[in-house]
Formats: structure tokens, sequence, C-alpha cells
């Protein structure tokens, strides 16, 4: 069982749908019977997925939309575009991001890529296919992707930590403000992957590291969570359960409510405290 939305007849709009979570979860929504367009600014990797998702459909209706997320006059455009021919879209599935690397005193190039792409993107789908999926007034889903790193902020990639983390107070702020308008038939819930071989997250391996999911494994976790009421999908992998994943958020939020280092996790004063606490001894 997943979500009622998810169905024959309804229309899905994917970000980041060119490979990764997206193209997986395209491919489900496809099967379902779902109109799907792929957005995403990889021209070249479109027609490959256009293709490969429109083998699953069963009336092989599949749109591709070559629209940079951080373009935010491209997404109104879209949104203009994809609402006029179909009336609505049911289902935003609001997933693009990038990680090129960065640093704290590193190119501000990276810092403006990423915040642009991961936390801008995500923004402006969410504000303008929502204000217009609420507008309609027909039930719809958003779903935006977030990741741990936007929760525990671990060191090695700060933009995407900052971008991650925006993301998350983001989509809490508008499910808060989507349940308490009159009348609106519009939910939000933040997919918060694990460790998932994805081109994102490849760095030139070339085989799936064995604790990796990979992002067909993912996108069924979601959609069996969309099932519930969970607003928070929080994904395993072969490497972290869900009861490590509970323990690293909880120790994170404990360093504000404690008054420890920041990122105590990885302080030379806490990390082994970190562990020993984490196996409850």
């Amino acid at each position: 069982m997943t979500h009622p939305i998810i169905a024959e007849g309804r229309v899905a709009v994917v970000t980041g749908g060119a490979s990764g979570i997206g193209l997986a979860a395209a491919k489900r929504f496809a099967e379902a019977g779902m109109t799907v367009c792929l957005v995403d600014r990889a021209a070249e990797r479109l027609a490959e997925a256009k293709e490969a998702v429109a083998a699953l459909s069963p009336s092989g209706s599949v749109l591709t939309s070559h629209t940079d997320v951080g373009d935010r006059a491209a997404v109104e455009a879209l949104a203009k575009n994809l609402f006029g021919r179909f009336g609505t879209v049911h289902l935003l599935f609001d997933n693009a991001g990038i990680q090129p690397g960065s640093d704290i005193f590193g190119p501000v190039a990276n810092w403006d890529a990423v915040l642009r792409a991961n936390l801008h993107g995500i923004i402006h789908f969410a504000q303008i296919f929502g204000e217009r999926m609420v507008a309609e007034g027909e039930p719809g889903l958003i779903v935006v992707t977030g990741s741990k790193q936007g929760i525990t902020t671990p060191p090695g990639d700060p933009a995407y930590n900052v971008a991650k983390a925006g993301v998350k107070a983001f989509t809490e702020a508008l499910q808060h403000d989507l349940r308490n308008r009159e009348g609106c038939r519009i939910e939000a819930r933040l997919m918060i992957p694990g460790f998932v071989f994805t081109p994102l997250t490849q760095k030139g391996r070339t085989g799936k590291p064995e604790g990796a999911w990979t992002p067909e494994q993912t996108a069924d976790f979601m959609l069996e969570k969309l099932g519930t009421e969970d607003f928070y999908i929080l994904c395993p992998d072969g490497e972290v359960t869900r009861e490590m994943d509970e323990k690293r958020i909880a120790w994170a939020a404990g360093d504000l409510v404690e008054n420890r280092p920041p990122l105590s996790r990885w302080h030379t004063d806490w990390a082994e405290k970190f562990k020993a606490w984490a196996k409850g001894t």
C-alpha cells in the first residue's frame, strides 16, 4: 500500500528525474498509471530516462523538461505549461540536487551552485507548484528530498549541509501551513535518504558499495512510508539502522541542549563518549 494519490490518471512531476532516486521513483509512478513529467538540467540523460520510464507506463504518457530548478522564471514557465495542459499536478517529487563538494573557505562558486539548486530550487518548485495545487482544490502531495546531513550536519561538505538544513526547516513550515489552511487538500512529506548509490554519491566508484542502497530500494521504501501518516520518511541503508539514526539525531540535538562543542560526535574529547553512549555502555 502507498499514498492514494499515486494512482492511474494522476499527474506527477519529478525534479532530478533523469537519474538516481528521482528516476527510480518516476518508474514507480509510471507503473501506477500516472502521467509523469521528468525535470532535469541534464538534457543528455533525459531522453534515455524518458524511454526507460515510458516502457513501464501502461499509457506511455511521459514528458520531459530541460529546466534549471534554480531559475525561478523557468520554473514558473513550466508550471504554467503543465497546469494549462493537465489542469493540475497531483504529486510533486521535489528532489533535484547537486553535490560538487565545499569547504568553509572554499570556492564561492561551489557554495552558490549548491544553495541555488539544493535550497532555492526546492523552494521554487514547492512555492510555485504548491500554490497552484492548493488553488485547484484537488487532493495532492508534495514530497521533498532532504538529507541526514541537514540534521546531523557532519563535517566535510558544509554548503550541502546548510542547504539541506534549510530544506528540512522549509518543508516543516510548508506542511504546517498546508495543514492549517481551511479546506486545503495538499500535504507535504520530507524524504530523508540514507546512503544511496547514485551519480550524486558515486564519486568515481564503478561498483555499488556493499552498505549502500540502490535508488530502487530507496524509492520503494519511500512509497511504502507514504502509505502511513509519517511526515519524516527516515530511510535506513545497508550500514545504518533506524535505531542508529535516531541516536545520531538525538546526540546532535544534545550538543545544544547540553552545551557540548558543536559537532561533538567528531570532537576529540567527545567522539569516544558518543560511541559508548550509542552502544548503551
